[in-house]
């Protein structure tokens, strides 16, 4: 069964639909994703080289695009961090490969979250942009459980060109991310 991609939703369904429900008369006004970013840190590995080096070549192969070294800007002797020292990983996405890994987040990797009761409506901030956190990687079908020896979570951050929470929702909504239905204070 072939799913509909991401970006065809977006040009069939939600922008016909934005529209209509916020009134818009210009199409530049619509709400579009702009840039996926996902970052993972690599706190509880430090001091493991090999366990950086797996997590690396992770978020390569589901991402599809090279990962940059996060480096620490200051020093924090409670978390044992120095100043320059590699904390973190990041990958930031756009065009066509942030629609592939969109349409791979949604449509199978979320409904393979254990549990998963949906992306709470308060992930959406005020300007439109959904942030959303996964506890494993290995929901992503180009992880070969078999070959993992380091199970980490990473952050997805869904950048939008939405001028408030509500267009956001919509827009998000819209292209069939599994938000829940209740608002969250």
């Amino acid at each position: 069964m072939k799913h509909e991609s991401i970006k065809t939703i977006y040009v069939k369904k939600a922008v016909p639909m934005l529209i209509e429900q916020f009134g818009h008369t210009n199409t530049f006004a619509i709400p579009k994703i702009q840039k996926v970013v996902v970052n993972a840190g690599l706190g509880r590995f430090l001091k493991e080289p090999k366990r950086i080096e797996e997590i690396v070549a992770s978020l390569e192969t589901i991402t599809g695009q090279k990962v940059v070294l996060v480096k620490a800007r200051k020093a924090v002797a409670g978390f044992k961090i120095r100043e320059n020292q590699e904390i973190g990983v990041r990958v930031t996405l756009r065009g066509e490969r942030m629609w592939s890994f969109l349409d791979r987040f949604v449509k199978t990797a979320m409904p393979r979250v254990r549990d998963l009761q949906g992306i709470t409506v308060s992930s959406v901030d005020s300007h439109g942009n959904l942030n959303a956190g996964l506890k494993e990687h290995m929901v992503f079908p180009e992880i070969v459980a078999e070959k993992v020896q380091t199970i980490f979570g990473f952050q997805v951050n869904v950048t939008t060109t939405a001028k408030n929470h509500e267009e956001g929702v919509a827009l998000f909504r819209s292209l069939g991310f599994p938000l829940q239905n209740k608002e969250v204070n």
